[in-house]
């Protein structure tokens, strides 16, 4: 079980991918969001089960229909991998039904410690990925992950390949944005970013996005070059998902557009403010070199917040220490 976000429910792939492939036998249902079953569509042995917020699972009494109907397919044991108070309803009511429980530790301690601002402990946690291997093993499951297996890469639609076009050497992704302005590189400097990179004509930029006022945004920067295209509000997250597996590299913000990719096989260059790799949100299976945090010799309290929502006076412009040439210079290498 894993309800949300879109960024934690995609760093679940990866390892549920390694899972079945490594436990053919096991049937695994993922208990989550209509909106993220896309996710799992191509993982053998990986059912799925939608969370029915506004009606049927809602509320307390929502959570026992939850566990009702999820008794029906015959559970024999209970992975948390959210541990907040809807997920661990459910999983006692699955332990106190004689099921084998086993939930993912958040570490909320040693993240304090990370971000604090006195005596900040700054030492690499453990990721996301480790986090829900643990659980596992609780449950009986060893899951190795040191040599992923990805998708392959999705056959484009017609639609798709319409608004793109086919002569492309290469396909770079770019999403500016993410949920706390604290971890949105300033705008100024992406379009300096995307100017040089449009400036190669065998670079294809696609701009990736959602709600009103990004759109209005991306499509204002895709007007200044033939090869930068703003995909956000024209194709469907199904669609999404498969031109995303075609991306020679993503570039993306702490967001869940990073994780996207990953799950997808595709490189992903991240670019980090307030939060930094060190909390265990790190992309999956990607090199360290490919994460540019922000200047922690100018901005020594960095990282700042886990998740971004924590502000701190005088640290608004601490992205402005990762320069567009040094992005630039490891976009053009990922290939």
């Amino acid at each position: 079980m894993r309800l949300s976000a879109m960024g934690d429910v995609a760093m679940t792939v990866p390892v549920l991918r390694a899972f079945v492939e490594q436990h053919p036998n096991i049937q695994i249902t993922v208990v989550s969001r209509p909106f993220f079953k896309p996710f799992f569509d191509t993982t053998p042995n990986v059912a799925f089960f939608a969370f029915d917020e506004k009606e049927r699972h809602k509320g307390f009494l929502g959570l026992i229909r939850l566990f009702k109907d999820l008794r029906k397919l015959k559970i024999d044991a209970f992975a948390d991998l959210h541990n907040v108070l809807r997920s661990k309803v459910v999983r006692t009511l699955f332990a106190l039904s004689g099921k084998k429980v086993a939930a993912v530790d958040k570490g909320r301690k040693e993240k304090k410690a990370l971000t604090r601002a006195e005596n900040k402990v700054f030492v690499q946690l453990p990721t996301m990925f480790e986090r829900h291997v643990k659980v596992f093993e609780e449950l009986g499951f060893a899951v190795d992950l040191s040599n992923p297996q990805f998708p392959e890469k999705a056959i484009l639609s017609s639609e798709i390949i319409s608004i793109i076009g086919e002569n492309h050497q290469k396909l770079i992704g770019i999403a500016p944005f993410a949920q706390y302005d604290s971890k949105v590189y300033p705008l100024d400097l992406m379009q300096e970013v995307i100017s040089q990179l449009a400036a190669n004509p065998q670079n294809k930029i696609l701009l990736f996005g959602g709600g009103k006022k990004e759109i209005e945004i991306l499509d204002s920067i895709s007007k200044s070059c033939e090869n930068v295209i703003n995909m956000a509000g024209k194709i469907k997250f199904q669609q999404e998902l498969q031109l995303i597996s075609n991306l020679d590299v993503m570039l993306s913000m702490d967001s869940g557009n990073a994780h996207i990719a990953a799950m997808l096989g595709v490189k992903v260059v991240t670019l980090w403010g307030a939060t930094h790799p060190f909390a265990g949100f790190s992309p999956f299976n990607q090199p360290v070199e490919n994460a540019l945090v922000s200047d922690r010799e100018k901005f020594p309290l960095l990282p700042t917040s886990v998740y971004g929502s924590k502000e701190v006076e005088g640290y608004q412009q601490a992205m402005r220490t990762i320069t567009p040439d040094s992005i630039v210079k490891i976009l053009n290498i990922c290939k």
